[in-house]
């Protein structure tokens, strides 16, 4: 199932609106993705960036989904989430033979997770790590960064997809 690319209600409670477009920005990235060849997702287009695939991006957007929600803010541990393991630059985005179907589910998979998360838990509770400075923040913090960071990742998700085979579009 793919997430709908819906903007949240013009009023409506600030959770509601909150994850709405956070789900927005997701599925923004889910549908750059829509189409491509494997090869295509596993290709590299900015020379100096050769990591910053289409199927690195998907990698990355659903380990810090993991980063932010269950390890700052759930406090759980983070051996499992590639992002952490300081001997290998950027390990989150090395998926050489992985299939973008499968990165694309795990992502979808995290993002659900991380919903189930936010719906049960108050905006104004703080992140339980107690390793990570950041987890000094709000839930609300959390949503609104990875809004941020969500959009900020769908838009070179956008150029990627443009520089591999012309395609375009918004929304």
């Amino acid at each position: 199932m793919t997430i709908p690319r819906v903007r949240p209600p013009l009023v409506a409670d600030e959770r509601t609106q909150l994850i709405g477009w956070l789900d927005v920005q997701r599925a923004i990235i889910q549908w750059k993705c829509e189409g491509l060849s494997e090869e295509d997702a596993h290709r590299p287009v900015l020379p100096d960036s050769p990591l910053m695939t289409m199927a690195g991006l998907v990698s990355h957007m659903r380990w810090t989904e993991h980063c932010w929600f269950e390890v700052l803010f759930l406090g759980r541990g983070q051996s499992d989430n590639p992002q952490f393991d300081e001997t290998v630059e950027d390990a989150d985005m090395k998926v050489e033979g992985v299939p973008l179907a499968r990165l694309l589910d795990e992502y979808e998979r995290q993002c659900t997770v991380s919903n189930e998360i936010v719906a049960t838990h108050s905006l104004d509770d703080v992140g339980k790590h107690p390793d990570f400075t950041s987890a000094g923040a709000t839930l609300r913090w959390m949503i609104i960064h990875m809004v941020e960071e969500t959009a900020r990742h769908a838009g070179h998700a956008d150029i990627i997809r443009e520089l591999l085979d012309g395609g375009k579009g918004y929304y």
